[in-house]
């Protein structure tokens, strides 16, 4: 298995080539004029990235844009190869007349990002099972424990994880999302929460996370890769 690389780490090696480090993971976007244009790209892409494609692209292909995703998918984690096979589809992308890129600040509907569901639990290894088996989800590479988070097997929607409670809470909810963004990203996306009508619950743990609300207290976290593990 290779080395899986730091956060700092991963994000400095690529961001300039308009890579965005989020959940473990490299994601960036490739603007597109039609769906004839995305597969003409992924196919590309994918001779480039030959037999390390299966195991550490994944491409989302519409008629605008194909959001691209890199990981060591049997680590679920970044490595050295990833940072690799970016530069490559980076140059790759360019060549073809196109641009990798974050999506921020360039009137796209949003950055690229990755959502993820907690829940606050008592007993999680109670729960957990419950939540695997109604979302048809499966454990996570490498993260098999009774207390690990789970993830949809074919990478369509948003991971679950959970988080230890030291009692019972009835005056709040108990599942909120967390919206992992580019660090760049997030005073933009917290300034149009709030101006929204949310408010600000805690900045504490920020740049990790801002745990924000709407009027009604229900609450969501913009969450991003820096302030976390001393990276």
């Amino acid at each position: 298995m290779e080395q899986v690389l730091s956060r700092r780490a991963a994000s400095d090696a690529i961001s300039d080539q308009g890579w965005r480090y989020l959940l473990g993971a490299l994601r960036t976007s490739v603007p597109v004029g039609s769906l004839a244009e995305a597969v003409e790209v992924v196919g590309r892409l994918v001779a480039e990235c030959g037999d390390d494609a299966d195991g550490h692209l994944r491409a989302d292909l519409r008629s605008e844009r194909v959001v691209l995703t890199l990981q060591s998918m049997d680590q679920a984690a970044l490595t050295a190869r990833d940072i690799d096979l970016a530069h490559r589809i980076s140059a790759t992308v360019r060549n073809l007349g196109h641009r990798t890129e974050p999506e921020i600040g360039t009137g796209a509907p949003r950055s690229v990002q990755l959502v993820e569901i907690a829940v606050d639990a008592l007993d999680i290894a109670a729960v957990r099972p419950f939540w695997k088996a109604v979302l048809g989800y499966a454990d996570e590479a490498g993260a098999d424990g009774p207390e690990d988070p789970i993830v949809d097997p074919v990478g369509q929607g948003p991971a679950m994880w959970f988080q230890q409670m030291d009692r019972p809470r009835t005056d709040r909810n108990r599942i909120h999302f967390d919206v992992c963004v580019p660090h760049d990203e997030a005073p933009r996306r917290i300034e149009a929460a709030l101006a929204a009508g949310g408010r600000l619950v805690s900045a504490s743990r920020a740049p990790a996370f801002w745990i924000l609300a709407d009027i009604e207290g229900n609450e969501a976290c913009v969450t991003t890769w820096q302030g976390r593990d001393g990276s």
